[in-house]
């Protein structure tokens, strides 16, 4: 019977996990991360859940003459952006599989 309470200790420690594991998810929903480029002429704002909310562009990068470079720094802004989510994806939900060695974490 030894091990049914283990069983039942261990089951619990997983539901707590699942439970942090589902706040620390909802918290990432709502961080905001700032991808820039053009030494700040474009900034993409990205929240949690890699979507952007936002893209600033500013006046002076503007040239009808280099649409080109204009859509670089836009994708390069995003880029930036999404990787910081990422960075911030994996350190806050690394936690949780951090020692499991469980196939597919």
């Amino acid at each position: 019977m030894r091990g049914m309470g283990n069983m039942q200790k261990m089951m619990k420690q997983m539901q707590k996990m699942q439970k942090d594991m589902q706040k620390a998810q909802e918290e990432l929903s709502h961080t905001t991360l700032e991808g820039t480029a053009g030494g700040g002429m474009v900034t993409v704002l990205v929240n949690g859940n890699k979507e952007i909310i936002e893209v600033k562009i500013k006046e002076e990068v503007v040239d009808p003459e280099d649409i080109e470079m204009l859509q670089d720094l836009v994708m390069a802004a995003t880029n930036d952006a999404l990787k910081k989510v990422e960075e911030v994806t994996n350190q806050t939900m690394g936690q949780f599989t951090k020692g499991l060695n469980i196939p597919g974490l």
